[in-house]
């Protein structure tokens, strides 16, 4: 395993969660008024999920881009569900837990930090999965 390669990647893992923490928050907050807090959470996962799977292909893994583009989106969007899963229950539990205008801000920030390790490796494993010579 390329050590340096690994942490690049980490790092890149790291500013696409951020681009997406950003998109997350942002329209979680446009849509709750409308949907509530818990569906635009759904919305919101999804449009995040949409940004940081453009800037994974782009930039965290450029070189193991599967050839279908689409195929590629859509496994993308299953293999984070695991890390959805784990990012929405964390969600869900701080708004349980915390009051005020912060608390859904606070558990956007908390299930990400929490599906972050689950979503790097599915996508790092199943996603953009090093592919024989091409």
């Amino acid at each position: 395993m390329n050590t340096i390669g690994e942490r690049r990647r980490l790092l890149l893992f790291a500013v696409a969660g951020a681009i997406g923490f950003v998109v997350d928050a942002g329209v979680l907050y446009a849509l709750a008024s409308w949907l509530g807090w818990y569906a635009a959470r759904v919305l919101s996962f999804l449009a995040a999920a949409s940004v940081t799977w453009l800037f994974n292909r782009r930039y965290t893994f450029a070189a193991a881009r599967p050839p279908s583009l689409w195929r590629e989106y859509l496994a993308y969007l299953g293999a984070m569900l695991g890390g959805a899963a784990v990012n929405y229950a964390i969600y869900a539990l701080t708004l349980h837990l915390a009051q005020g205008p912060w608390a859904a801000l606070l558990g956007v920030a908390l299930g990400s930090l929490g599906g972050m390790a689950v979503n790097y490796l599915s996508a790092r494993h199943l996603v953009f999965r090093p592919r024989g010579p091409r």
